[in-house]
């Protein structure tokens, strides 16, 4: 769990100039006014939805790299599954049920944004909600940003809640960015 942990950490210290080959899957996708403008939404506790996305976009290239998937499917599935353009916490009745609503809204974005969206990555955007959403991840790929977002999710919740947690991270950030522990 340790390792996953670093991955975690290591996407708040992205930089082209750090990790050139995750940028080459996944940089022209996160410069887009679209992602970028996600964030302007709280995603979980005091985490915003871009950096939400860009960690479980960094641990499924990562992860995708490890267990020899398509990483690019998987980078690419990861960057848009979230791509939805409403605070889901506003009380507004249209948001609701965002959990299984959302990946519908983010595979229409996804689709608007990037017309070569493949139908593989479209099913790794639609399904990455499972169990909450009826259809389970349909490719390793899409079981990869599927136990990325819940495992990212998990994490930003419990380091705006956990002041221990929250001292190691910063102190595991300032070492990442330093270079001392890459």
């Amino acid at each position: 769990m340790a390792k996953l942990f670093d991955i975690f950490a290591k996407s708040y210290a992205l930089s082209p100039e750090k990790d050139p080959d995750f940028f080459s899957y996944a940089g022209y996708l996160y410069s887009t006014d679209e992602v970028q403008s996600m964030r302007q939404y709280p995603q979980h506790s005091t985490c915003n939805r871009l950096d939400h996305i860009r960690a479980v976009t960094y641990m499924s290239y990562v992860l995708s790299k490890k267990f020899g998937c398509d990483v690019k499917t998987a980078t690419r599935g990861a960057i848009l599954h979230d791509l939805v353009y409403y605070d889901w916490h506003d009380p507004d009745w249209s948001h609701r049920p965002h959990g299984f609503r959302h990946p519908k809204f983010a595979a229409t974005n996804a689709r608007l944004l990037c017309p070569d969206l493949t139908k593989k990555e479209e099913r790794v955007i639609l399904r990455h909600m499972w169990p909450l959403t009826i259809l389970p991840p349909s490719s390793r790929e899409g079981l990869i940003v599927t136990f990325s977002d819940k495992y990212c999710a998990s994490k930003e919740m419990k380091l705006s809640k956990d002041e221990n947690l929250k001292k190691e991270f910063e102190k595991k950030l300032l070492r990442i960015n330093s270079g001392i522990n890459k």
